[in-house]
């Protein structure tokens, strides 16, 4: 792609938040035409780039320089740069759930008509722009109706509605299951082919090795290298090489399992889907988790895994329809969050940010939430004891922040994922249940998440795992259990498990198995 004019460059840029400096004379050179990958460490500074790009940051709260098609540009909003054709789809997608795909498409960007909002015409470039991205739906079709991956490809129909030229996309594949994001990819791809331009941030090595061709490099707030895909110096090693500063040989911890007795057991569990009626998400669901133990569970998106993990934590998923929890052997009734706590289990949720951290709250307050009682004395706040403990988890769990009081909203993805184990780790639980544990977390931090779960278990603990990279349930577990439409199909040990295996299982076309 080195034949190909500069559409952009951003030259020595830096960005300096109270007692940070996020970006530190950064470059970066993005060709017309291309796909350019951006990778780092949680924390390296990579969205902050993107927001400075997109004028999230505006002009005067950064210096250096930002070299748009030939040209300086100072964008003081996001409405600027967008007029300028760079629009950027954030992580978390900014999409109105009782609003139509239309309605969510031309907000803020309506197609006016001599009395209003031109409807028709709205409907009608709604589904050329869906089919643009190869979306089957309805302009009509309310997004809360929708999976995460269709919302994915509204959000870029959204971009091309606004005639974007460079196309600024933020862990687009963090939320999506294998097939989603195959298409996304291949969407991308077939808009490189159409002239677009794409700067893409990702934690998934392998998708950027298939699909970039470029990648810029950044640690500790500085452009380490730019990589050039066509001349092949992109694998995923070198990649990581340059992230971390050193080699992964491996990417999970040595780990030599202790394995004890039963301590937690399902049995039978039936769920009802909360808002519709005979539609059961659990269907005679039963596991087991030993102490010592690390148990996965595989399942394509929908297929119940959450909902079985949410359930069992206090019944907060769902209509309960009959069976039972064994702890130690005897039945126990787990009928809300604070009896699940008071029985020492503990759930880590998917979404970090809408099910399981205030960001409102500094990381202090976070950590020490769950479990209040172990910071009063007399009814009130122990501060000096919940600052203790909060820089304790801080150390231990490597949360990069100045402070404990800084707001969890001002970390990185990765920091905040840290922050919310820290929170779920203060109760102390005997069985701690991890929902996509290191969604958005970088290939650095996943390493240390891993040796977290390792040292849990080692302690004696059981810890659940619900993943959807098959690779990290294999590196990981030590047994994994599969579920389809509701239902668990088999588990396999470590031993027995390979991806083809699991697969057949998590889509039903092999017969239970047990271990």
């Amino acid at each position: 792609m080195l034949d190909t004019p500069v559409v952009l460059e951003m030259r020595s840029i830096t960005k300096t938040f109270p007692g940070v400096k996020a970006l530190d004379q950064v470059r970066m050179t993005v060709r017309e035409r291309e796909i350019h990958a951006i990778c780092g460490e949680n924390g390296a500074g990579k969205s902050t780039l993107m927001k400075i790009l997109s004028g999230v940051y505006p002009h005067g709260t950064y210096s250096g320089e930002i070299v748009y098609q030939g040209d300086e540009v100072r964008f003081r909003d996001i409405k600027s740069s967008e007029r300028a054709g760079i629009v950027i789809i954030h992580q978390e997608l900014a999409l109105i759930p009782e609003l139509s795909i239309a309605e969510n498409i031309f907000l803020g960007n309506e197609v006016a008509g001599p009395l209003g909002i031109d409807w028709d015409a709205t409907r009608e470039k709604a589904a050329e722009l869906l089919a643009r991205v190869d979306l089957n739906l309805s302009p009509d079709e309310q997004v809360k109706n929708i999976g995460v991956g269709q919302q994915q490809l509204v959000e870029i129909a959204r971009a091309l509605a606004k005639d974007v030229k460079l196309l600024i996309l933020d862990e687009p594949t963090s939320a999506l299951n294998e097939e989603d994001s195959a298409h996304l990819l291949d969407l991308l791809r077939d808009l490189r082919a159409k002239g677009m331009t794409s700067i893409m941030i990702s934690h998934k090595l392998n998708e950027i090795a298939a699909v970039a061709d470029a990648i810029t490099i950044i640690r500790d707030g500085k452009t380490v290298e730019t990589l050039d895909a066509g001349a092949g110096e992109v694998d995923e090693d070198r990649i990581i090489r340059g992230m971390v500063g050193r080699s992964l040989d491996h990417r999970f911890p040595d780990h030599t399992p202790h394995i004890g007795e039963t301590f937690f057991e399902v049995r039978d569990w039936w769920v009802e889907h909360p808002t519709v009626a005979d539609r059961m998400v659990c269907k005679g669901s039963a596991f087991e988790v030993r102490h010592g133990e690390i148990v996965g569970f595989a399942g394509i998106m929908g297929a119940g895994r959450t909902e079985l993990a949410r359930s069992i934590f206090g019944r907060s998923y769902g209509r309960f329809r009959g069976g039972e929890i064994l702890i130690d052997g005897q039945a126990v009734e787990l009928h809300t969050v604070q009896q699940a706590i008071d029985h020492k289990i503990a759930y880590v949720p998917e979404d970090r940010k809408v099910q399981g951290l205030n960001l409102l709250d500094s990381i202090l307050d976070t950590i020490v939430s769950a479990d209040l009682k172990r910071i009063t004395k007399h009814r009130v706040l122990d501060t000096d004891t919940a600052f203790l403990a909060s820089e304790h988890y801080r150390k231990s769990l490597n949360i990069r922040t100045p402070s404990v009081r800084q707001g969890v909203a001002k970390l990185s993805g990765g920091n905040q994922q840290k922050a919310l184990l820290g929170k779920w780790m203060f109760p102390e639980p005997d069985l701690l249940i991890l929902d996509e544990p290191t969604r958005g977390v970088d290939v650095g931090a996943k390493y240390e998440i891993y040796g977290l779960v390792q040292r849990l278990a080692d302690a004696g603990k059981g810890v659940v795992v619900i993943s959807s990279e098959l690779p990290e349930l294999l590196g990981l577990c030590d047994r994994i259990y599969t579920i389809f439409e509701g239902r668990v199909t088999g588990v396999l040990d470590r031993e027995q498990a390979d991806q083809e295996s699991l697969m057949r299982l998590m889509t039903g076309t092999a017969p239970a198995l047990t271990n």
